[in-house]
């Protein structure tokens, strides 16, 4: 027992290490070649205006928001696996993803078309992510209506299958009549990006990952 918990411990801090190091260097490796003192003084707001816009508004906001999302999205995969003893099961299997996806599709390829918004419009920060928030939870509250009546964890399963496939064919449907630019913004988007995401958007995700962290250590025993 001594053994497994040594074990533990010596791979946490392992990959806590290992998450410094990579986090150190995406702040002092990048297409820009910057000095690793430079990159230190820019952090500091003592370097010149351009590494500084370059560390502090590029590199910086994509480590943390990589940090970020990957806790949350690992714990996540992590619970779904726990709760349908299935090590393939994932974010996703819910249709929430899904839910999401359908939101930000409603925005970008039915509503933005028929409204003339100029570049760089709230759309692009706030509004898509806000979207995907709106999409999302119609079909979370979907599957916990169902789940508060049927006590069958498959039944479960494959009512959220059932509404991502639903959700999928709606949205090829949006995709195939929409325009090509709004249709190449939704497919940017689907692919996702760590980057052109802001301080503001960093700390509300930040405090959902928290919140969602907390949530899941009080499980621990429940789902055990």
């Amino acid at each position: 027992m001594k053994t497994a918990a040594t074990r533990v411990t010596l791979t946490m801090t392992g990959l806590v290490l290992l998450l410094i190091i990579l986090f150190m260097a995406d702040i002092f490796i990048g297409s820009t070649r910057i000095d690793a003192a430079d990159v230190v003084r820019a952090v500091f707001g003592r370097s010149a205006p351009g590494d500084e816009i370059i560390v502090m508004q590029f590199r910086l906001p994509r480590a943390l928001t990589a940090i970020l999302a990957g806790a949350a999205l690992s714990v996540s995969g992590l619970l779904m696996q726990t709760l349908f003893r299935n090590p393939l099961a994932g974010p996703d299997v819910l249709g929430v993803s899904s839910g999401a996806s359908l939101g930000v599709a409603l925005t970008l390829l039915a509503f933005t078309p028929l409204f003339s918004l100029p570049e760089g419009s709230v759309l692009e920060g706030w509004g898509l992510i806000l979207a995907a928030w709106a999409g999302a939870g119609p079909v979370m509250i979907i599957i916990m209506a169902v789940s508060g009546r049927m006590r069958d964890i498959m039944t479960v399963l494959i009512v959220g299958l059932l509404l991502a496939s639903a959700i999928s064919a709606v949205v090829s449907l949006m995709q195939y009549f929409s325009n090509e630019a709004m249709l190449r913004t939704y497919v940017i988007w689907t692919m996702g990006n760590l980057g052109n995401i802001s301080y503001p958007q960093i700390r509300a995700l930040a405090l959902a990952t928290a919140a969602g962290l907390a949530i899941a250590l009080t499980m621990v025993k429940p789902l055990n």
